[in-house]
């Protein structure tokens, strides 16, 4: 295995960024305006155009690419397309950092821990939670687990692309938060279309509606931590007081969204979805139980 190091890099180390989309070419160019060293590669090298034009070198093949830095960022499809970059280039991994900013399951990010351990490379996973224009801003964070003595090593450079939030030692938790955050996310948004849509059957155009539904988008935090000093306290200790709101209150509401889409003719995955979440909550007898029931249906599917 390489050595562990107890010497930080300096600021303007070396840094490889493999993978050339708009987020890999947004960290590129953030690297690039802190005084990194900046060596990519990119499959479709014409990629590569605007950020060699920054002053980015590009490297001829995924090997020299990785000989470049100590610090190699992935920023891909998927785990999969790292295993097929690096598969001709495993002899150039030792002692590099690996940190893989692409999506997938938190098993496969914990089968490439191994995989680079196994051709002595060190590996972070992370998670960016911004778009590509927002990366390197304030308004940027980065999921990361691994081993904490690597990630102190590159929190320097890393803090350029996002304010990094260190989850611990488990390679597949900074993924499994990523795909946690973007399931609300997506979810969200999928909900803003359809709302969207219900809306512009009546007539009231994107430009009207938005408006109304970003703003109720806006209070599900505060509607989240209503009557807890503590948001998921409550989920933790397993209590669901319907004092507030209840299963059968709000299957009612899913039941008449259902209905109502119906009629409109729109798509019903979505609706029907919730729809079932609280179905399942009343025929387990919790319809007098807050809403947050709908967690057990969840976490055990029949």
């Amino acid at each position: 295995m390489n050595e562990q190091h107890t010497s930080f890099p300096r600021q303007d180390s070396p840094v490889t960024v493999i993978g050339l989309g708009p987020m890999g070419q947004a960290m590129a160019r953030t690297l690039l305006t802190a005084g990194h060293p900046v060596t990519v590669w990119n499959r479709t090298a014409s990629r590569a155009d605007g950020v060699v034009a920054d002053g980015a070198k590009l490297a001829a093949t995924p090997a020299e690419a990785v000989r470049a830095s100590e610090l190699v960022i992935l920023s891909l499809t998927d785990y999969q397309a790292m295993y097929d970059i690096l598969g001709g280039a495993t002899g150039s991994l030792t002692g590099r950092t690996l940190v893989n900013l692409s999506s997938d399951t938190p098993e496969r990010t914990r089968a490439a821990a191994t995989w680079a351990a196994g051709h002595d490379a060190t590996f972070l996973t992370g998670g960016v939670m911004a778009p590509a224009p927002m990366v390197g801003t304030e308004a940027s964070y980065v999921y990361y687990s691994g081993p904490g003595e690597v990630m102190e090593r590159h929190r320097a450079a890393l803090a350029l692309l996002g304010a990094p939030k260190y989850l611990g030692e488990d390679p597949g938790l900074a993924q499994m938060m990523y795909q946690a955050a973007l399931a609300v996310f997506l979810t969200t948004l999928s909900g803003m279309m359809h709302a969207t849509a219900m809306l512009g059957s009546a007539g009231l155009g994107a430009r009207e509606a938005l408006p109304e539904l970003l703003s109720l988008a806006d209070s599900v935090g505060e509607i989240m931590r209503a009557g807890e000093e503590t948001p998921g306290a409550a989920l933790d200790a397993g209590e669901h007081p319907g004092d507030l709101s209840t299963v059968t209150m709000m299957g009612a509401t899913a039941d008449h969204i259902v209905e109502t889409s119906a009629a409109l003719g729109l798509g019903l995955a979505l609706p029907e979805a919730v729809q079932a979440h609280y179905r399942r909550a009343i025929d387990d007898g919790h319809g007098g139980d807050n809403w947050t029931r709908i967690i057990d249906g969840i976490r055990d599917p029949r």
